[in-house]
């Protein structure tokens, strides 16, 4: 399986140890920066170029999921987010990166690099990485809706007003 992983200064670390234990482990590390410790980097294009080869390479059929870092992976989620057609979770256990996979169909994990030990970081991917999406019809309608109010901005039969239940 080929794996895109992306980073910041926070993460840049991390990124190193898991590029050398995920490739010890078989995987193919697509490694999109930065090369270089730098404070001031900013993620967003390094996530983004990421996310934008995971999706591209699944469309055309292959095996390919993601892996963005920062120090809480936060705005490395945010910015994979904005590439269409991904699905990036923030996984900050064990739990919360299997399920990512089973009920979300996630592509890409974030992990914040300054909240994990490198080898409890490794485990929540590695669980990502070997989950398996479920493919349950409830699942794949939640998907499907949030698939279509990206391409259309509307969810079919159902009111997406933004005026909330007034409370008396």
């Amino acid at each position: 399986m080929r794996v895109h992983i992306a980073t910041d200064h926070a993460g840049l670390e991390l990124a190193q140890y898991l590029i050398e234990n995920l490739t010890a482990a078989g995987y193919d590390m697509i490694d999109h920066g930065p090369q270089q410790y730098d404070a001031l980097d900013d993620y967003p294009s390094f996530c983004i170029n990421a996310a934008k080869a995971v999706a591209a390479e699944r469309s055309a059929g292959k095996d390919s999921l993601g892996i963005v870092l920062g120090g809480s992976g936060n705005g490395e989620q945010m910015a994979a987010n904005k590439v269409a057609g991904i699905r990036a979770a923030l996984a900050w256990n064990i739990s919360t990166a299997q399920l990512a996979r089973e009920h979300n169909n996630a592509q890409v994990v974030a992990v914040g690099g300054r909240q994990h030990e490198p080898a409890e970081a490794l485990e929540i991917i590695k669980t990502f990485l070997t989950a398996q999406w479920s493919g349950e019809d409830r699942h794949a309608r939640r998907i499907g809706q949030i698939g279509e109010f990206e391409t259309s901005g509307a969810i079919a039969g159902f009111d997406l007003g933004t005026e909330g239940i007034a409370k008396p």
